[in-house]
């Protein structure tokens, strides 16, 4: 029987006769030809085992949550990294390497009818509506209805759609996206780069801090960056939410989308035209628009409530143990889907059982280093759970039960690694927002690769893994993705579909020299007194700073 690992091996071996023919030549070796410290083998089977049936698509709450979060706990047990949770038994125990996630399940009724006027539209084809609040049933009774453009309150833009509008109670109808992108001028907001008040998450947000009872997005594919199928395949099943002790209240009641022909038709009913108010609103100065027609909704839900787990292991710094560089990958996909045909695996290999692979094999290179030489502050490694269902281990965690968020230096996040060949750059996720990209910049200049801006900056990836979720309390952080940079064939065929799946084929060196050009920020974080600050004007520098003045 061949073994897995042959090509790794083979590799290795290849690459080992490479160097002493150089050696005996006399020939100089370049940084690339340097033997890596990287044990690609160890990363190839730490990812086929993630990604493999077995593990049944590490849905969280499932048997495959348990059979994944053991896994990582005993790997970084076995490394002689400590379990980071105090408040969770013994230190020998591998509880110490688990936190609670405690979480509710919300399934809402699909039969439900959104009655605008004399218009009636249906769930799912014409409109979305779910709810985080834990509530049986949540209703909108005559709702006054209103249109506050893109519902953005953003002082740094000098921007506030709900300067001139009382919205308690009432339903808002807002825009997609943000007014830089609708107009490609690099002057208003960050232009076609997304910001995060273009995002659903802060349209909800915003909206439920201005006391409305709904908001309705309008669903337009180039803004979202979607079609309507994603926005309807995610928001008409079971969700998860944190739970807090006022369950859930202070969140907005309900959160819904909107097809664009459905808008129209309800603009047009109130005699105004939709394609008119949407240029209007790209004005700083714009005034929302209250709809002559009401709007009625009965949302009925299926709660239940269970606890995942994300998994945090340490090395303990020597001088500053206190102060943590965080190295984090979600362990979650999205498990098996159960059909008349058979059961459908979603395996997620290059989404994230690879990023979960480099955070195992970083932690194994830093253990040796900090062998040697012991690191000044301590490394925290962090797999997350339930990120494909909205950040949620990761929120849980920048609540500070474990870390509080001023002894968090900066996180690098991974979710999904280049698992083809090396290539001569690295994307860099945001332009202009910490200093953290400088880090970026310096370590790949010792790799001779350069730092590329993400190609899809209208995708808002930045707001889009769980890093963001530190972010919005202030701690700065690297993104390390490659999804379709390096194959293009990945987003179309197997990006969250059941073809994600690991290959013997995988060279993975890009494996190896990303998680060399991570090793070398984690590191050099370890051994700094830097904390990395924001450079641009927004809400994650103001907390951050007042995060660090206490």
């Amino acid at each position: 029987m061949f073994s897995s690992n042959l090509p790794y091996q083979f590799y290795n071996y290849v690459k080992s006769i490479a160097l002493l023919v150089l050696a005996l030549s006399g020939m100089p070796t370049s940084a690339e030809q340097k033997t890596s410290v990287v044990n690609l083998p160890s990363v190839a089977k730490h990812i086929e085992t993630l990604a493999s049936d077995t593990f049944q698509g590490r849905g969280p709450l499932t048997e495959g949550e348990q059979l994944t979060i053991n896994y990582l706990a005993e790997q970084y047990q076995a490394m002689g990294l400590q379990g980071a949770n105090p408040n969770n038994g013994p230190v020998s125990s591998l509880n110490r390497y688990l936190q609670a996630v405690p979480m509710a399940q919300i399934t809402p009724n699909q039969d439900m009818t959104l009655q605008i006027g004399d218009l009636s539209f249906v769930s799912g084809s014409d409109f979305t509506a779910r709810t985080e609040q834990i509530s049986p049933q949540i209703t909108l009774d005559d709702s006054s209805l209103v249109f506050v453009g893109y519902g953005i309150n953003a002082p740094e833009y000098q921007w506030n759609d709900y300067a001139d509008i009382d919205v308690s109670g009432k339903t808002v109808i807002v825009l997609v996206n943000d007014p830089g992108f609708a107009t490609q001028d690099a002057t208003l907001f960050t232009g076609n780069a997304m910001t995060y008040y273009g995002r659903w998450t802060y349209k909800y947000e915003e909206a439920a801090r201005q006391g409305a009872k709904a908001v309705l997005i309008v669903h337009e594919t180039a803004a979202a960056a979607y079609p309507w199928s994603v926005v309807e395949s995610s928001n008409t099943g079971s969700k998860y939410t944190l739970v807090d002790s006022q369950q859930n209240k202070s969140k907005l009641p309900i959160m819904g989308w909107l097809q664009l022909a459905a808008t129209e038709q309800i603009f047009k009913q109130s005699g105004l035209n939709y394609q008119q108010l949407k240029k209007q609103a790209l004005q700083a100065d714009f005034t929302p628009v209250t709809l002559q027609q009401s709007a009625n909704l009965t949302l009925k839900n299926t709660i239940s409530r269970a606890t995942s787990h994300n998994v945090v292991a340490k090395i303990e710094g020597s001088k500053y143990p206190d102060e943590y560089v965080l190295v984090g990958a979600h362990w979650d996909h999205f498990g098996t889907k159960h059909t008349p045909s058979g059961d459908i695996i979603y395996n997620g290999a290059v989404d994230n059982a690879s990023g979960v692979g480099g955070t195992l094999e970083m932690a194994r290179v830093l253990m040796a280093k900090h062998k040697v030489k012991p690191f000044e502050r301590s490394i925290l490694f962090i797999n997350f759970t339930a990120e494909e269902t909205g950040l949620i281990g990761s929120e849980q965690f920048s609540k500070g039960e474990i870390i509080p968020t001023k002894n968090m230096v900066a996180l690098v996040n991974i979710d999904g690694m280049n698992v083809l060949d090396k290539v001569d750059y690295i994307l860099q996720y945001g332009d202009g927002l910490s200093e953290m990209e400088d880090y970026l910049v310096r370590a790949a200049k010792v790799q001779h690769r350069q730092v590329k801006l993400d190609p899809r900056p209208q995708n808002g990836l930045f707001f889009r893994s769980d890093h963001f979720s530190m972010a919005k309390r202030g701690v700065p952080s690297l993104l390390f993705m490659s999804l379709g940079d390096t194959d293009p064939d990945y987003i179309a065929h197997r990006y969250h579909k059941a073809e994600d799946d690991f290959s013997a084929d995988w060279s993975l060196g890009g494996v190896e020299q990303d998680i060399e050009l991570m090793v070398d920020i984690t590191e050099t974080l370890a051994n700094s007194r830097d904390w990395p600050k924001w450079k641009m004007d927004s809400d994650f520098k103001v907390i951050r700073e007042a995060d660090l003045a206490h």
